[in-house]
């Protein structure tokens, strides 16, 4: 059915116009709940405002996240490098130590007991040559030392004395790099220097052709040539080579053996 139409037939011009009036105020509330409600200047609803806050929320942690990887990643590159860094320069330090051995009349350039190796070596004052008696030198030391609390269980470490220019001062220093090496005391201990966290170290030494028995930090093992391994240590001078095994224990600079062979400058035809 259709629905009718009101009719006005028989009202008075009064009520028609309440009539007219009542419509459109209907239809102006209608309109403006249409406007509000469709409104494209109305803003955002709650729904919308948390969702955006969720993901710049996600945002912002997983940028945190990232920059904190890589921070930790620098950070842990930087450690390995100075400590290969650290290694280096002792391994260097080792190296310059032996090339300026001193070769002085009745003053041993080299002495190894097994646990501390003394060497007599030139001062950066001093000439290339030793001829000059009154030519500075100094007495250094090198150990590895026990140490339970350190990575590997001790420390490479290194001792040097002041330069030296007469006997009796060059013999109190040798005798304090032995009791350095052996028993620590205040003074030597102004000398020393921490090289590298070691789990042990051993050395070889080459002489007239052949190596004498390999020393470690722990024990003297017997080698096959006596006559050799006595040289090694009586004699005194310096030999025709050394090899240098470090046990490095697991650390930023990696784990494993480092091996480095020292040969006498001086060292000409020597058979192999």
């Amino acid at each position: 059915m259709r629905a009718s139409k009101p009719s006005f037939v028989g009202a008075s011009p009064c009520s028609r116009r309440l009539v007219d009036h009542d419509h459109s105020r209907a239809g102006a509330r209608s309109h403006r709940g249409k406007a509000l409600t469709y409104s494209p200047f109305g803003g955002f609803t709650l729904i919308e405002v948390l969702v955006a806050i969720s993901v710049m929320a996600l945002m912002a942690l997983m940028a945190w996240r990232g920059l904190d990887g890589m921070l930790r990643t620098q950070s842990s590159l930087q450690s390995r490098s100075d400590d290969i860094r650290t290694l280096q320069a002792g391994l260097a330090q080792w190296q310059t130590d032996l090339d300026q051995l001193a070769e002085l009349p009745g003053t041993p350039s080299w002495d190894w007991d097994g646990q501390v190796l003394r060497l007599t070596r030139r001062s950066a004052q001093a000439p290339q040559t030793s001829a000059d008696p009154q030519a500075s030198v100094r007495v250094v030391a090198w150990t590895w030392r026990r140490d339970p609390g350190r990575p590997g269980g001790g420390d490479w470490q290194r001792w040097q004395s002041t330069p030296l220019t007469q006997r009796h001062e060059w013999q109190n220093a040798w005798n304090l790099a032995q009791q350095w090496g052996q028993t620590p005391s205040e003074a030597s201990h102004a000398g020393q220097v921490q090289i590298h966290p070691l789990a042990g170290w051993q050395l070889f030494v080459h002489r007239g052709g052949s190596w004498a028995n390999p020393l470690s930090s722990d024990a003297v093992t017997q080698t096959n040539n006596p006559a050799a391994s006595s040289n090694a240590n009586a004699n005194g001078s310096s030999p025709d080579g050394v090899r240098l095994l470090l046990s490095l224990p697991p650390g930023p600079s990696g784990a494993g053996a480092v091996t480095m062979d020292w040969v006498r400058p001086t060292l000409s035809g020597a058979s192999s």
